[in-house]
């Protein structure tokens, strides 16, 4: 089929200019700002996003332009380019209903328009229009006929426009709704985020999603190729390095292939070929990398051999450029967390758009797709539960067909911190879950993020939503918008009363209850329905699950950043344990301040009130300025060896913060601290190696040695100038020498 984009590059939009709380640093989200020592990577990414923006203005052209207004206004709409957030230009108050979920922003109903011309001779053709992403609940109208309506806000889906068009000019009309607030525990975003493609075909053409691709065996390595054709025929196909063949189809046609000394897909040698389907007038170019997926007692086997998936969740925004999916902002998303000693990426909490998981491809990284963040427990009133139970088997189906040809999927998830999974029914839909994956795509396992301490909870009553409770929270918030005052705080539930507890009591809080017997008896029934254990933070339960259960697999399928270390050290003891996801590989917007340590002299209060707008949770933060976190995963995880130095801000040595347990430390790369001269300075170093030593203008200040850790603490007078990390091994030789105004390293 010929694809027609009709959103062929993205938009950022821009409107009005708001001081916002993001972790770290301080900025403006549209452009105001600055800590000093934040100012020069913050001017270069503002550069990077008025470039970008002015490239697609000038390149865009008029015709593939929509507009967009709010639902139910008169007035023109204003001319967008798709990809387009439309909720990134509302305001950010008090009375928004979102509230932290969504970083303070209002949420409106939305109405996207423009015209499809069809001349007399096409009429016939097949046009089927894909929107791979609209936020949420949407309608799609043609020609004043509603022509499909699809409620989940992240998934890909198809529009058959034949029955409604119509020689001529044709009327496209879709609506997003994101009024409805709350519906999010994160900033969702909204309208038609994704890219909209539309799809022609005359005549007899290879089906929508008609050509699959997996590798049977790796000696000789065995691809099969599944083409469906609308109808019977010859289907040529060619494939890099082989001779040209063909088969007849009568709807379908199996070819295998043998590649010869077949150049193999891994994170650390990404190599892609090129299919290319031939079928009367239609012809079909799909990427694939020859790769095998196993699991076992041996653990996770790619191509054979054990990888341990060092991974990092990341949520669907883009930081400034909101939900819009900017295939060069995920390029860039995808090469800083590699070059950070990730491997993996957890599409948290929905499927993740088709751009990521071609960079993906591309650079190398490992992906575990995930479906969604409930069932059919309400977290938020008005999330996607009500249509969970009608929908669920379309929404994965249409996952697995936007996986399937790409290697770089290795991993199914079916939810994140379903407490659901505590339950009988919870338990069987486990099942039928993993089941139903399965026969769509048997060549990768299921799992399901699970929150150990948090099933046990909620199965005694702590922070269970209650319909009855959170309609009477929406009327109270709506009595209290219309006299302009800002609602009541909401009680929280599901996992936000989860991480409002680990907030104030620690990381630890969490990770000793999950040790606690009822959270064993909550999870282990649901843990043998699914291919892999999803353990969210239950790294103190591995060795002793390991043991009890010697046949299941477990996957830290959300983690600190302070257990990397801990993690990486077992692994590599332990097959089964066969991989972590961080909580978070890079900041994102909404959940505002879960993540952040922040000062009151930047953020007067700890409310996370609508100061704040993202939730300061990455180690990498919303501008992709590495943090001393990220230079930590880097060494634990072993992508070096190190030193790095980061320094806690100088200026707030002593200094009460915000409570975060997902916040390992706030130290930067930094040795620049106007102002701060003799003052009390903290100092950490990463680096694997049995010694580290700590030299300022020459002179060595300080020397730890590292046992069972990478990390090193020192505390020394500040002082302007130079200061440097040394690292040696054993027998006491110089392995390793960094500055600390740099994360570059100069080996010895």
């Amino acid at each position: 089929m010929i694809r027609l984009s009709i959103s062929p590059m993205p938009q950022a939009a821009c409107a009005g200019k708001t001081t916002v709380h993001v972790g770290n640093p301080l900025f403006a989200v549209h452009c105001d700002i600055v800590q000093t020592t934040e100012k020069e990577s913050l001017l270069r990414f503002l550069l990077w996003i008025t470039l970008k923006v002015r490239t697609l203005y000038e390149t865009n052209p008029t015709s593939h332009r929509w507009t967009c207004r709010h639902l139910g206004d008169t007035a023109p709409g204003k001319t967008v380019t798709l990809p387009h957030d439309a909720m990134l230009a509302e305001p950010r108050t008090a009375l928004s209903a979102g509230g932290t979920n969504t970083g303070w922003y209002e949420g409106y109903d939305y109405e996207y328009r423009r015209t499809l011309t069809v001349p007399e001779n096409e009429l016939a053709d097949t046009h089927i229009l894909e929107f791979e992403g609209v936020y949420h609940n949407a309608e799609v109208w043609l020609n004043g006929q509603k022509a499909a309506f699809r409620p989940y806000g992240y998934t890909n889906f198809y529009v058959d426009c034949a029955p409604y068009l119509h020689a001529g000019e044709n009327e496209l009309r879709v609506i997003a709704r994101n009024a409805d607030q709350p519906n999010s525990r994160w900033y969702s975003g909204a309208g038609i985020y994704r890219p909209v493609q539309l799809w022609t075909a005359r005549g007899a053409h290879i089906a929508l999603n008609g050509v699959k691709i997996r590798t049977l065996s790796l000696d000789p390595a065995v691809v099969e190729v599944r083409v469906k054709t609308t109808a019977p025929g010859t289907v040529r196909l060619t494939v890099d390095d082989l001779p040209a063949m063909q088969q007849e189809s009568d709807g379908e046609a199996v070819f295998t292939l043998t590649l010869d000394n077949a150049r193999l897909w891994t994170p650390e040698t990404p190599n892609l070929y090129t299919c290319r389907v031939h079928f009367a007038d239609d012809v079909v170019t799909e990427t694939f990398g020859v790769r095998k997926v196993e699991w076992g007692t041996d653990g996770f086997l790619l191509n054979g051999k054990r990888y341990i998936i060092q991974g990092a969740c990341i949520h669907h925004d883009n930081g400034l450029l909101g939900a819009v999916c900017d295939p060069d902002a995920v390029a860039r998303k995808v090469r800083l967390l590699k070059a950070n000693g990730y491997n993996a990426i957890r599409s948290a909490h929905n499927p993740c758009s088709k751009a990521l998981l071609t960079e993906c491809d591309r650079q190398g990284m490992l992906v575990m797709d995930e479906y969604i963040d409930h069932w059919y427990i309400h977290k938020t009133e008005h999330d996607y539960v009500d249509y969970f139970n009608d929908w669920w088997h379309r929404d994965l189906t249409d996952m697995v067909e936007k996986d399937y040809n790409h290697p770089c999927v290795v991993l199914y998830s079916t939810g994140n911190e379903v407490s659901e999974t505590a339950q009988k029914r919870g338990i069987a839909l486990t099942k039928e879950m993993t089941d139903f994956l399965h026969g769509l795509d048997d060549s990768r396992p299921v799992t399901c993020g699970v929150n150990i301490f948090f099933n046990f909870l909620s199965s005694i009553g702590f922070g269970v939503y209650s319909d009855e409770k959170a309609k009477k929270e929406a009327e109270r918030a709506e009595k209290a918008k219309q006299r302009g005052e800002k609602a009541a705080k909401k009680k929280a539930v599901g996992s936000q009363f989860f991480n409002n507890l680990a907030g104030l009591l620690g990381d630890e809080f969490m990770k000793r209850g999950a040790t606690l017997h009822g959270c064993d008896v909550k999870t282990r029934d649901a843990f043998a329905n699914m291919d892999i254990a999803g353990y969210n933070y239950g790294i103190y339960r591995y060795k002793h699950d390991l043991k009890k259960y010697p046949q299941r697999l477990i996957l830290g399928s959300e983690t600190f950043c302070n257990d990397a270390y801990k993690f990486r050290e077992l692994a590599k003891q332990e097959p089964r344990l066969v991989g972590d996801f961080v909580w978070a590989g890079m900041d994102y917007l909404g959940e505002v301040m879960v993540g952040a340590w922040e000062y009151a002299d930047y953020a007067e209060t700890f409310d996370g009130g609508p100061g704040w707008v993202s939730a300061g949770s990455g180690r990498i933060d919303l501008t992709g300025k590495l943090l001393g976190e990220a230079l930590y995963t880097r060494v634990a995880l072993e992508a070096d060896n190190g030193p790095y130095i980061a320094v806690c801000p100088v200026n707030h040595t002593g200094d009460r913060h915000s409570p975060s347990a997902w916040k390992m430390t706030n130290a930067m790369p930094s040795w620049s601290w106007t102002g701060c001269e003799g003052g009390k300075a903290n100092v950490e170093v990463y680096a694997r190696a049995a010694r580290v030593e700590l030299v300022l203008n020459g002179h060595t200040v300080g020397s730890k040695t590292l046992k069972n850790d990478c990390l090193a603490k020192f505390s020394i007078p500040y002082e302007s100038g130079t200061l440097e990390a040394v690292s040696y091994d054993a027998a006491d030789h110089e392995i390793g020498r960094c500055n600390g105004n740099d994360d570059t390293l100069t080996h010895t």
